[in-house]
């Protein structure tokens, strides 16, 4: 039995750093032993099918295979489809009524409880608001990522400390929800 997954990578391709072409990412999978291969944009979304139902080991491989064949170490996140379908569904704000840019998802590498963000007032950041879920966080930023405040406090090393965390748009997790469904 084999189940989808998406491979969410840390990192690369961010102004010519850290170049992983799809391509390769591509060649790496299918070198693991993975089906149904399909990558989505340039920013290190992978499809792929598995034998194997251990999403930490299955990103541990990814890590190995990419430093031997690119030279430098790049975080990767494994899920499997029904979670993305879960953390889809389970979005607190209204993601149909939004634009992709005003809603973004971090992923984290295991659950995140609310203490480690306790510091931050949620007042002082309106109208832009987060929301913890199953080892991921919510942020609303209404005028995009790039002029978010809240993101930025959010980055902020005694947040993320110890984390392996990457963040997704709507449009992303939407379509890696559609890609890992079919």
């Amino acid at each position: 039995m084999t189940t989808t997954y998406a491979a969410l990578l840390r990192g690369i391709n961010v102004s010519g750093s850290k170049r992983v072409p799809m391509p390769e990412l591509r060649t790496v999978l299918t070198e693991l032993g993975h089906t149904g291969i399909a990558t989505h944009l340039q920013s290190g979304n992978a499809v792929f099918r598995s034998g194997s139902d251990d999403e930490d080991a299955l990103a541990a491989a990814l890590e190995r295979a990419l430093r031997e064949r690119f030279g430098f170490a790049v975080d990767c996140l494994v899920r499997d489809a029904g979670y993305l379908a879960a953390v889809a569904d389970a979005c607190p704000f209204p993601a149909a009524e939004l634009e992709g840019k005003q809603l973004h998802v971090t992923f984290f590498d295991r659950p995140v409880d609310a203490e480690r963000f306790a510091d931050l007032k949620a007042g002082d950041f309106l109208p832009e608001e987060f929301r913890l879920g199953d080892r991921c966080l919510y942020l609303y930023a209404p005028d995009g990522l790039g002029r978010s405040r809240l993101a930025v406090a959010l980055g902020r090393p005694r947040h993320v400390k110890g984390l392996i965390a990457t963040s997704r748009n709507w449009n992303t997790v939407a379509k890696l929800v559609e890609l890992t469904r079919g």
